[in-house]
């Protein structure tokens, strides 16, 4: 790469020497949430959420489970405006959640929000102003005290119209651009912040730690959180919040970090849309504290209509291979992975498992809405007889031998390798049934019956390339007189035979499916399928779909 010298590390590592959250193997319970997807989100969407899609939205937030949304910048335009005014005049606020609402330290502008927030019964005031040396060299060109006091000023602001203002108002203060803040610096201004509102129990202060351009590796950031929680005025009515972005592709990590370091809040987005590489993933976030077994405290057990609702919302795309909520991350296309996943649920149904422990699948599909057959087992040339076998299995109720399920293994990768494309779970069945069920040329089954005397007699009705015959066998069995029938009338010559059988479904009247192997004289295994309501039926339906097949096999003749 060219011009590798102008780039350098422009970040500030705290002087920590123990580093506390290192010690820490996990989180042991779910941080607060906070919704920005319909400011932090909404602003950065091509086309922005109109006034109906913003409440539809915010209204779809609360059902997952969302105490804090941050429902906009009510003086940046008149539809933020209007929308805070909807969601207070039409009660539509639930009454566990609070809405948040963000301002510059500019006078008239913090006035412009209270005037939105008239008749709310509770909100959260989110102050910010940038911070960092790039910042307060480049873009406001202020020494370090006239950045605090622009803080502190907006501070004092909000508490005047707070104090003239019916309702519960809560104030969050960001040094915005903090990654890129000297960590001394960081503490004077929050600590400015903080002594101007004075809090206490009832009314503490969100002090959030945003990386509004990721700078650094994840640790860098968790030493961040955790030197300035530890430097804090009235450390025990601060709530410590975090708000990663993804420019480096670590928000997700920094965020974990951040927590393990103090941090007692998270904001960010569904799937992570934002600026540029975009928030923090929440749903990522959460889905990970469920993987270890904590509730996260959001409703996500229907991921697939969270991601259909966030599309069509947003008009963005989630990627194939986001976690979770990607369509194709529970796809094993791997045969050895589908045949791993197989063997790891067959494991669960013969075993008392208390946790999940299935290779390839650190979360159970089903328990987020996805399902085996569609997201999980994936047909293509890669795919192997086990996940083939066990796609046939769970959704159709086929167990195979292993033999027949070999051969079909291969029969459908080769489909799929010439047609270049995936196969869907019923295009599979399809080939299974054209293949191998109940099958009719070129001998055509037309009719059966049996006599018991000291043996069975079968009486066989078929059409053979459209002539109707009759052949009879005997045999120690209804099977073996059928069997025989076939060798001795048509002179067909086949020996070795396999047969296995299940019933498909249960109750009185539920079909039987049988499987027949049989092997031919130059050596070859035909497999054949037949279904009935009566077992030897469908014996003898298979028997025929054998030996129809080995018939029409070249490498038989």
């Amino acid at each position: 790469m060219k011009n590798v010298q102008k780039y350098a590390r422009n970040y500030f590592n705290p002087p920590v020497t123990d580093c506390r959250w290192s010690k820490r193997e996990y989180i042991d319970q779910a941080p607060r949430w906070c919704s920005v997807d319909l400011r932090d989100g909404n602003q950065a969407l091509i086309v922005p959420m109109d006034l109906e899609k913003k409440l539809e939205f915010f209204q779809f937030l609360c059902k997952l489970g969302f105490r804090e949304i941050e429902v906009g910048f009510p003086a940046a335009s008149d539809t933020e405006f209007q929308f805070v005014r909807r969601l207070i005049e039409h009660h539509l606020i639930p009454d566990d959640v609070t809405i948040q609402v963000i301002t510059p330290a500019r006078d008239h502008i913090i006035e412009k929000t209270f005037e939105a927030l008239r008749g709310c019964r509770r909100a959260i005031i989110h102050l910010y102003n940038s911070t960092s040396v790039a910042q307060r060299q480049q873009v406001f060109c202020k020494s370090d005290e006239e950045i605090i006091r622009i803080a502190v000023n907006g501070t004092r602001k909000i508490a005047e119209c707070a104090a003239r203002t019916a309702g519960e108002f809560l104030l969050e203060y960001t040094p915005e651009s903090f990654t890129g803040t000297e960590p001394d610096f960081a503490v004077r201004i929050c600590n400015a912040v903080l002594d101007a509102w004075q809090p206490n129990e009832h009314r503490p202060v969100i002090i959030n730690l945003p990386s509004t351009v990721s700078l650094s590796m994840p640790h860098i950031y968790a030493n961040q959180v955790e030197y300035l929680g530890d430097h804090l005025n009235f450390r025990e009515h601060v709530i410590l919040s975090l708000h990663p972005h993804n420019d480096r592709g670590s928000a997700v990590a920094e965020a974990e970090l951040g927590i393990l370091a103090g941090g007692q809040r998270v904001e960010g987005t569904l799937f992570g849309n934002g600026e540029r590489t975009g928030n923090v993933d929440l749903i990522t976030l959460a889905l990970n504290l469920y993987s270890h077994g904590v509730d996260p405290q959001l409703d996500l057990s229907d991921l697939p209509h969270v991601a259909e609702v966030y599309e069509e919302s947003t008009g963005m795309n989630i990627p194939p291979r986001q976690p979770y909520g990607g369509q194709l991350v529970f796809a094993a296309f791997s045969g050895s992975h589908q045949d791993a996943i197989a063997k790891g649920m067959q494991w669960r149904q013969t075993h008392d498992c208390d946790h999940w422990n299935v290779p390839y699948l650190p979360i159970d599909p089903e328990d987020i809405g996805r399902s085996y057959e569609h997201d999980v087992i994936r047909i293509n040339s890669q795919s192997g007889k086990g996940g083939i076998g066990y796609l046939l299995e769970h959704k159709y109720g086929i167990h195979m031998p292993k033999a027949m399920r070999e051969e079909f293994g291969y029969l459908i990768k080769g489909i799929s390798d010439h047609q270049h494309k995936e196969l869907s779970p019923e295009e599979v069945h399809k080939i299974f049934t054209d293949t191998y069920l109940n099958l009719n040329a070129p001998i055509q089954l037309d009719d059966f019956y049996f006599v018991h005397k000291k043996e069975y007699h079968t009486t066989v009705s078929l059409t053979v390339r459209g002539e109707q015959l009759e052949l009879t066998g005997r045999g120690n069995g209804r099977f073996d007189a059928v069997s025989n029938a076939l060798r001795k009338g048509l002179d067909i010559r086949f020996h070795d035979i396999v047969y296995q059988e299940h019933a498909l479904e249960r109750g009185s009247t539920s079909r039987a499916i049988a499987y027949i192997g049989i092997t031919s004289e130059q050596g070859k295994a035909f497999w054949g399928c037949g279904v009935h309501t009566d077992i030897i039926a469908a014996s003898v339906y298979a028997l025929f779909s054998a030996v129809d097949r080995m018939l029409t096999d070249p490498s038989a003749k």
